[in-house]
């Protein structure tokens, strides 16, 4: 993630957790299994599997759950080591995107199981990390086996809930990997800002033709080279790509200039989210990006 629009510099902010409405307790109150998330996302994924549970059975927490807020830069509060400390499961994404969780575990000296989504996507060795794994479905289904097997073991009364919430959370992932699928072969050549969502658009058999300098300087918040932005900018009236897909969540006028070259020369630009809109869940959120996409396509 890189420039916030209206965030220059991110400096030590108040807590944002809060806990998810459904089975879960409500803000400030104790349930019988906290579970602490680092973001919205994967607190969404967890209070999805966790849906009909008896009231106060499971306490789902995020600790991020603004848009304008970097997880990389996240400076933690004493709130938030107090969740993390009376967490029984903890979910972080890993790779480097919110360090700050393993920095709170140290702090409240936490024992509790954690769930590390690069670590169970198998990117965790590319030469190039794309951290933004919640993008990669098959990490999704892994994390979301991960969660169930945790609650299974601490909750067996319910578990005939957790095994159907977790087999229709699998089958709604599945139905995305096969519009995914549908496209595979084409090989359509698409551009980035950054690589946000380059795992869903490899799944779908697109070519992300984005010279690799240009998307890492905006995720790093600086600036390409002149050479590297013509290059990109280059991509769109020769229509090498067919699409271009950025983060809504950052600005510059390097990121301004591609959008205006895409849109100049008929491109479809898409724009995605790096975090939950108000008012979608996971996969709502994920289903509507690969509907954009496709429809920026046609």
């Amino acid at each position: 993630m890189s420039r916030r629009r209206g965030i220059a510099v991110l400096i030590a902010v108040a807590t944002t957790a809060a806990a998810l409405a459904g089975c879960t307790a409500a803000a400030g109150e104790s349930a019988d299994i906290d579970i602490v998330a680092s973001t919205d996302v994967y607190a969404s994924i967890a209070e999805r599997l966790a849906v009909g549970l008896p009231p106060g059975r499971v306490g789902i927490t995020s600790i991020i759950g603004d848009p304008s807020i970097d997880p990389h830069e996240y400076e933690a509060s004493a709130r938030n080591e107090l969740s993390i400390s009376r967490a029984e499961l903890i979910i972080e994404n890993g790779g480097g995107y919110d360090d700050f969780v393993d920095t709170l575990r140290r702090a409240s000296g936490s024992d509790a199981p954690v769930i590390n989504a690069v670590a169970l996507s198998g990117h965790a060795q590319d030469a190039e990390l794309n951290e933004h794994v919640w993008f990669d479905f098959p990490t999704v289904e892994r994390v979301a086996r991960r969660i169930t097997a945790f609650l299974l073991a601490h909750d067996r009364a319910d578990a005939q809930i957790l095994r159907r919430n977790a087999a229709a959370f699998a089958r709604e992932v599945q139905r995305l990997e096969a519009t995914e699928a549908k496209h595979r072969g084409a090989s359509v050549g698409v551009a980035v800002t950054e690589l946000l969502p380059v795992y869903l658009l490899q799944a779908c058999g697109f070519v992300n033709l984005t010279p690799p300098e240009f998307s890492n300087a905006i995720e790093e918040g600086t600036d390409a080279s002149p050479r590297v932005l013509q290059a990109t900018l280059d991509l769109f009236p020769t229509h090498a790509v067919a699409l271009l897909v950025y983060n809504e969540q950052t600005a510059g006028p390097q990121t301004d200039q591609v959008i205006a070259a895409a849109t100049e020369n008929g491109i479809s630009a898409v724009g995605v989210t790096e975090t939950l809109p108000a008012n979608l869940n996971y996969l709502q959120w994920m289903r509507g990006i690969l509907q954009d996409v496709v429809a920026g396509l046609s």
